[in-house]
């Protein structure tokens, strides 16, 4: 093969040795739609994969006092503590996807941080407040005493 060809890609080159009978070694097979799902959750970012962990770690310290602070003060229980405890997640998830996830220049050693880190943070905060809460409360609560 001459250098005036070019590069040929395997896939897309018919295989010589196919019969008519019999379908080409290169067919692509179409991906099912969970196929592609996981694909994409193995394949993960890792700016969204440091958001999403921040956010979780933030939710599970919190959880456990916003826990414990339910089943100690059962009585005299008022509603601030879940509002707390979703103010404080949101902030402090935002502000430690904002440290975290750096935008990614050129050159070596550049080191950018972006607004845009801090709304990643916030918007993964969300559905893991949410969920933290159901567990806490409907999951977890009713199990102590």
């Amino acid at each position: 093969m001459s250098d005036v060809e070019g590069p040929t890609d395997e896939r897309s080159a018919p295989d010589a040795a196919a019969t008519p009978d019999e379908p080409a070694a290169s067919a692509v097979r179409q991906r099912s739609e969970l196929e592609i799902r996981w694909r994409q959750t193995r394949n993960a970012p890792p700016p969204v994969v440091r958001a999403v962990v921040a956010n979780i770690a933030v939710a599970a310290v919190g959880g456990i006092i916003l826990l414990l602070l339910d089943w100690l003060a059962a009585a005299d229980a008022n509603g601030l503590a879940p509002l707390i405890y979703v103010i404080v997640v949101i902030a402090s998830g935002s502000a430690l996807t904002y440290l975290w996830v750096e935008l990614p220049t050129g050159a070596s050693g550049e080191r950018r941080r972006s607004p845009w880190a801090a709304v990643l943070g916030f918007f993964a905060s969300i559905p893991i407040v949410y969920l933290s809460l159901v567990v806490i409360f409907q999951v977890l609560r009713p199990l102590l005493p």
